[in-house]
Protein backbone atom coordinates (compact mmCIF):
# COMPACT_ATOMS: atom_id res chain seq x y z
CA UNK A 1 0.00 0.00 0.00
CA UNK A 2 1.42 3.15 -1.60
CA UNK A 3 2.29 6.01 1.89
CA UNK A 4 1.89 9.56 1.73
CA UNK A 5 5.62 11.06 1.93
CA UNK A 6 5.86 14.34 3.14
CA UNK A 7 7.69 17.15 1.63
CA UNK A 8 10.81 16.76 3.04
CA UNK A 9 11.18 13.07 2.14
CA UNK A 10 9.98 14.02 -1.59
CA UNK A 11 12.49 16.93 -1.83
CA UNK A 12 15.35 14.18 -0.54
CA UNK A 13 14.47 11.68 -3.27
CA UNK A 14 15.07 13.94 -5.88
CA UNK A 15 18.11 15.06 -4.94
CA UNK A 16 19.32 11.61 -4.85
CA UNK A 17 18.23 11.63 -8.61
CA UNK A 18 20.32 14.54 -9.13
CA UNK A 19 16.99 16.81 -10.04
CA UNK A 20 17.28 20.36 -8.99
CA UNK A 21 14.70 21.29 -6.51
CA UNK A 22 13.29 24.57 -6.49
CA UNK A 23 14.71 27.64 -4.31
CA UNK A 24 12.26 28.67 -2.00
CA UNK A 25 10.81 32.24 -1.96
CA UNK A 26 12.54 35.11 -0.41
CA UNK A 27 9.65 35.36 2.12
CA UNK A 28 10.48 31.77 3.29
CA UNK A 29 13.93 32.48 3.12
CA UNK A 30 13.97 35.49 5.54
CA UNK A 31 14.73 34.35 9.45
CA UNK A 32 12.21 34.10 11.80
CA UNK A 33 14.61 36.61 13.91
CA UNK A 34 13.92 39.29 11.55
CA UNK A 35 11.08 40.59 13.85
CA UNK A 36 13.09 39.95 16.84
CA UNK A 37 15.84 42.57 15.41
CA UNK A 38 13.51 44.81 14.52
CA UNK A 39 12.03 44.83 17.82
CA UNK A 40 15.40 44.91 19.94
CA UNK A 41 16.44 47.92 17.40
CA UNK A 42 13.62 49.81 18.26
CA UNK A 43 13.49 49.44 22.21
CA UNK A 44 17.77 50.64 21.31
CA UNK A 45 15.85 54.35 20.31
CA UNK A 46 13.13 55.00 23.08
CA UNK A 47 12.40 58.14 21.98
CA UNK A 48 11.18 57.23 18.42
CA UNK A 49 8.90 54.37 19.88
CA UNK A 50 7.84 57.00 22.26
CA UNK A 51 7.22 59.53 19.83
CA UNK A 52 5.45 57.08 17.32
CA UNK A 53 2.89 55.92 20.62
CA UNK A 54 2.03 59.11 21.34
CA UNK A 55 1.19 60.23 17.81
CA UNK A 56 -0.97 57.38 17.22
CA UNK A 57 -2.42 57.74 20.64
CA UNK A 58 -3.55 61.52 19.67
CA UNK A 59 -4.64 60.32 16.29
CA UNK A 60 -6.90 57.81 18.04
CA UNK A 61 -8.06 60.91 20.14
CA UNK A 62 -9.02 62.90 16.74
CA UNK A 63 -11.00 59.26 15.22
CA UNK A 64 -12.77 57.87 18.68
CA UNK A 65 -12.72 61.24 21.12
CA UNK A 66 -15.75 59.25 22.94
CA UNK A 67 -13.74 56.34 23.82
CA UNK A 68 -11.19 58.62 25.78
CA UNK A 69 -12.67 61.38 27.33
CA UNK A 70 -14.97 60.50 30.25
CA UNK A 71 -17.26 63.63 30.23
CA UNK A 72 -19.14 65.95 27.84
CA UNK A 73 -17.06 68.39 26.43
CA UNK A 74 -19.58 71.39 26.74
CA UNK A 75 -21.19 70.10 29.91
CA UNK A 76 -21.14 72.81 32.89
CA UNK A 77 -20.74 71.36 36.96
CA UNK A 78 -21.03 73.86 39.41
CA UNK A 79 -20.27 71.64 41.94
CA UNK A 80 -16.82 70.87 40.07
CA UNK A 81 -15.20 74.45 39.62
CA UNK A 82 -11.83 74.79 39.01
CA UNK A 83 -10.20 71.43 40.33
CA UNK A 84 -6.99 70.68 40.06
CA UNK A 85 -5.80 67.55 38.51
CA UNK A 86 -6.84 63.96 40.16
CA UNK A 87 -7.75 60.57 38.88
CA UNK A 88 -11.45 62.11 38.20
CA UNK A 89 -10.55 64.76 36.29
CA UNK A 90 -6.67 64.00 34.81
CA UNK A 91 -6.14 67.91 33.80
CA UNK A 92 -8.51 69.29 36.17
CA UNK A 93 -11.84 71.11 35.31
CA UNK A 94 -12.51 75.10 34.02
CA UNK A 95 -14.11 78.26 35.51
CA UNK A 96 -17.40 76.38 34.63
CA UNK A 97 -16.60 73.01 36.11
CA UNK A 98 -15.87 71.21 32.37
CA UNK A 99 -13.24 68.39 32.07
CA UNK A 100 -10.01 69.85 30.67
CA UNK A 101 -9.16 66.73 29.57
CA UNK A 102 -12.49 65.54 27.91
CA UNK A 103 -12.29 69.13 25.97
CA UNK A 104 -8.17 68.32 25.11
CA UNK A 105 -9.50 64.76 23.71
CA UNK A 106 -12.46 66.66 21.35
CA UNK A 107 -10.52 68.78 20.73
CA UNK A 108 -8.20 67.61 18.87
CA UNK A 109 -10.41 66.34 15.86
CA UNK A 110 -11.06 69.75 15.45
CA UNK A 111 -7.14 71.29 15.27
CA UNK A 112 -5.51 67.89 13.17
CA UNK A 113 -8.33 68.27 10.35
CA UNK A 114 -7.35 72.08 10.32
CA UNK A 115 -3.56 71.23 10.70
CA UNK A 116 -4.09 68.13 7.98
CA UNK A 117 -5.87 70.78 5.23
CA UNK A 118 -3.60 73.25 5.77
CA UNK A 119 -0.55 70.97 4.87
CA UNK A 120 -2.58 69.69 2.36
CA UNK A 121 -2.99 72.85 0.37
CA UNK A 122 0.80 73.71 0.69
CA UNK A 123 1.66 70.21 -0.11
CA UNK A 124 -0.69 70.26 -3.16
CA UNK A 125 -0.29 74.04 -4.62
CA UNK A 126 3.71 74.30 -3.76
CA UNK A 127 4.12 70.67 -5.67
CA UNK A 128 2.58 72.47 -8.37
CA UNK A 129 4.63 75.27 -8.75
CA UNK A 130 7.95 73.76 -7.60
CA UNK A 131 6.94 70.70 -10.51
CA UNK A 132 6.51 73.24 -13.46
CA UNK A 133 8.79 76.25 -12.21
CA UNK A 134 11.94 73.27 -12.71
CA UNK A 135 10.66 71.60 -15.67
CA UNK A 136 9.37 74.59 -17.65
CA UNK A 137 12.62 76.96 -16.67
CA UNK A 138 13.40 80.32 -17.71
CA UNK A 139 10.02 82.55 -17.81
CA UNK A 140 7.72 80.41 -16.00
CA UNK A 141 10.46 79.63 -13.26
CA UNK A 142 11.59 83.56 -13.07
CA UNK A 143 7.81 84.90 -12.47
CA UNK A 144 6.45 81.38 -10.10
CA UNK A 145 9.96 82.24 -7.91
CA UNK A 146 9.39 85.85 -7.37
CA UNK A 147 5.81 84.77 -6.23
CA UNK A 148 7.28 81.98 -3.88
CA UNK A 149 10.29 84.52 -2.72
CA UNK A 150 7.18 87.03 -2.07
CA UNK A 151 5.73 84.35 0.26
CA UNK A 152 9.00 83.26 1.76
CA UNK A 153 9.55 86.96 3.17
CA UNK A 154 7.05 87.04 5.56
CA UNK A 155 7.01 85.12 8.51
CA UNK A 156 4.05 82.06 8.05
CA UNK A 157 2.72 83.41 11.19
CA UNK A 158 2.23 86.54 10.29
CA UNK A 159 1.03 86.16 6.68
CA UNK A 160 -1.75 83.36 8.17
CA UNK A 161 -2.83 85.73 9.93
CA UNK A 162 -3.05 88.86 7.69
CA UNK A 163 -4.95 86.22 5.42
CA UNK A 164 -7.22 85.42 8.02
CA UNK A 165 -8.07 88.48 8.55
CA UNK A 166 -9.34 89.48 5.42
CA UNK A 167 -11.15 86.48 4.72
CA UNK A 168 -12.92 86.31 7.88
CA UNK A 169 -12.17 83.77 11.38
CA UNK A 170 -12.90 80.01 11.56
CA UNK A 171 -11.16 76.62 11.31
CA UNK A 172 -11.74 76.52 7.23
CA UNK A 173 -9.96 80.32 7.09
CA UNK A 174 -7.49 79.51 9.50
CA UNK A 175 -6.22 76.35 7.14
CA UNK A 176 -6.10 78.17 4.05
CA UNK A 177 -4.03 80.68 5.39
CA UNK A 178 -1.53 78.43 7.62
CA UNK A 179 -2.02 76.47 4.25
CA UNK A 180 -0.40 79.47 1.99
CA UNK A 181 2.07 80.23 4.52
CA UNK A 182 3.53 76.45 3.32
CA UNK A 183 3.45 77.22 -0.01
CA UNK A 184 6.83 78.69 -0.53
CA UNK A 185 9.21 75.90 1.61
CA UNK A 186 7.31 73.08 -0.54
CA UNK A 187 7.87 75.21 -4.02
CA UNK A 188 11.41 75.74 -3.42
CA UNK A 189 12.50 71.70 -2.47
CA UNK A 190 10.22 70.25 -5.00
CA UNK A 191 11.90 72.76 -7.88
CA UNK A 192 14.98 71.68 -6.53
CA UNK A 193 14.29 68.17 -7.32
CA UNK A 194 13.18 68.66 -10.10
CA UNK A 195 15.44 70.31 -11.98
CA UNK A 196 18.00 66.84 -10.26
CA UNK A 197 15.45 64.78 -11.94
CA UNK A 198 14.74 66.68 -15.63
CA UNK A 199 18.08 65.85 -16.69
CA UNK A 200 17.96 62.40 -16.39
CA UNK A 201 18.20 59.69 -19.52
CA UNK A 202 14.74 58.75 -19.04
CA UNK A 203 13.18 62.07 -19.30
CA UNK A 204 15.73 62.76 -22.58
CA UNK A 205 14.14 59.13 -23.74
CA UNK A 206 10.14 60.40 -23.40
CA UNK A 207 11.07 63.57 -24.94
CA UNK A 208 12.56 62.15 -27.54
CA UNK A 209 9.67 59.61 -28.37
CA UNK A 210 7.62 62.51 -28.10
CA UNK A 211 5.79 62.66 -24.94
CA UNK A 212 3.87 65.53 -23.75
CA UNK A 213 4.86 68.19 -20.77
CA UNK A 214 2.02 66.99 -18.44
CA UNK A 215 2.73 63.16 -19.61
CA UNK A 216 6.51 63.29 -18.62
CA UNK A 217 5.45 65.99 -15.07
CA UNK A 218 2.86 63.83 -13.70
CA UNK A 219 4.54 60.58 -14.92
CA UNK A 220 8.38 60.53 -14.45
CA UNK A 221 9.37 63.63 -12.81
CA UNK A 222 6.46 63.56 -9.50
CA UNK A 223 7.50 60.39 -8.73
CA UNK A 224 11.00 60.55 -8.61
CA UNK A 225 10.62 64.01 -7.00
CA UNK A 226 8.09 63.49 -4.13
CA UNK A 227 10.21 61.94 -1.68
CA UNK A 228 11.72 64.47 -0.01
CA UNK A 229 8.67 66.95 -0.21
CA UNK A 230 7.02 64.61 1.47
CA UNK A 231 9.36 64.30 4.74
CA UNK A 232 9.17 68.07 4.20
CA UNK A 233 5.12 67.72 4.50
CA UNK A 234 5.83 65.72 7.87
CA UNK A 235 7.94 68.64 9.42
CA UNK A 236 6.13 71.30 8.38
CA UNK A 237 2.85 69.44 10.08
CA UNK A 238 4.23 69.79 13.45
CA UNK A 239 4.77 73.89 12.10
CA UNK A 240 1.06 73.76 11.38
CA UNK A 241 0.01 72.51 14.26
CA UNK A 242 1.80 74.80 16.76
CA UNK A 243 0.87 78.29 14.50
CA UNK A 244 -2.82 76.91 14.30
CA UNK A 245 -3.05 76.58 17.61
CA UNK A 246 -1.30 79.95 18.24
CA UNK A 247 -3.42 81.84 16.22
CA UNK A 248 -6.28 79.76 17.50
CA UNK A 249 -5.15 81.39 20.77
CA UNK A 250 -5.25 84.98 19.28
CA UNK A 251 -8.71 84.84 19.12
CA UNK A 252 -8.56 83.20 14.93
CA UNK A 253 -9.85 79.48 15.52
CA UNK A 254 -13.43 78.40 16.30
CA UNK A 255 -15.40 80.09 18.13
CA UNK A 256 -16.10 79.55 21.45
CA UNK A 257 -17.50 77.02 23.64
CA UNK A 258 -16.11 74.50 20.61
CA UNK A 259 -13.16 73.33 21.93
CA UNK A 260 -10.04 73.76 20.11
CA UNK A 261 -6.10 73.20 21.07
CA UNK A 262 -5.10 76.88 21.27
CA UNK A 263 -8.41 78.40 22.70
CA UNK A 264 -8.20 75.68 25.85
CA UNK A 265 -4.69 77.61 26.27
CA UNK A 266 -6.36 80.88 25.64
CA UNK A 267 -9.35 80.30 28.36
CA UNK A 268 -6.77 79.33 31.28
CA UNK A 269 -4.28 82.35 31.02
CA UNK A 270 -6.92 84.40 32.79
CA UNK A 271 -6.56 81.64 35.96
CA UNK A 272 -3.01 81.30 35.77
CA UNK A 273 -2.32 82.04 39.32
CA UNK A 274 -5.19 80.04 40.40
CA UNK A 275 -5.22 77.38 38.13
CA UNK A 276 -2.26 76.81 36.37
CA UNK A 277 -3.38 73.57 34.90
CA UNK A 278 -6.08 74.74 32.28
CA UNK A 279 -3.19 76.49 30.48
CA UNK A 280 -0.23 74.79 31.07
CA UNK A 281 -1.54 71.16 30.89
CA UNK A 282 -2.94 72.09 27.31
CA UNK A 283 -0.15 73.93 26.42
CA UNK A 284 2.74 70.97 27.29
CA UNK A 285 0.41 68.73 25.24
CA UNK A 286 0.57 70.61 22.13
CA UNK A 287 4.37 71.34 22.27
CA UNK A 288 4.57 67.66 23.67
CA UNK A 289 2.78 66.22 20.18
CA UNK A 290 4.69 69.16 17.83
CA UNK A 291 8.11 67.06 19.07
CA UNK A 292 6.91 64.15 18.79
CA UNK A 293 6.11 65.01 15.17
CA UNK A 294 8.96 66.38 14.31
CA UNK A 295 11.06 63.65 15.77
CA UNK A 296 9.37 61.36 13.42
CA UNK A 297 10.07 63.72 10.34
CA UNK A 298 13.98 63.70 11.65
CA UNK A 299 14.47 59.75 11.59
CA UNK A 300 12.56 59.54 8.16
CA UNK A 301 15.15 62.19 6.67
CA UNK A 302 17.86 60.36 8.02
CA UNK A 303 16.76 57.11 6.57
CA UNK A 304 16.16 58.42 2.96
CA UNK A 305 19.65 60.49 3.24
CA UNK A 306 21.57 57.22 3.83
Amino acid sequence: MSTIQSYEEVEAGLAERGVPTPEPHAAERRPRGDVRRWLLAALGRPGLVLSVLLVLLVVLWAIMPGLFAPYDPLKTDTSALLKAPSLAHLFGTDELGRDVFSRMVHGTTLSLQTTVVAVAIGLVFGSIIGLFAGYLGRLVDGVLMRVVDVILSIPMLLLAMAIVTAIGFGSVQLAIGVGIGMIGSVARVMRSEVLRVRESMFVDAERSMGAGTLYIVFRHILPSAVGPVLVLAILDFSQAILAIAALSFLGFGAPPPAPEWGSLVAAGQPYLATAWWMCCLPGLLIALFAVCVNRIARELQERRSR
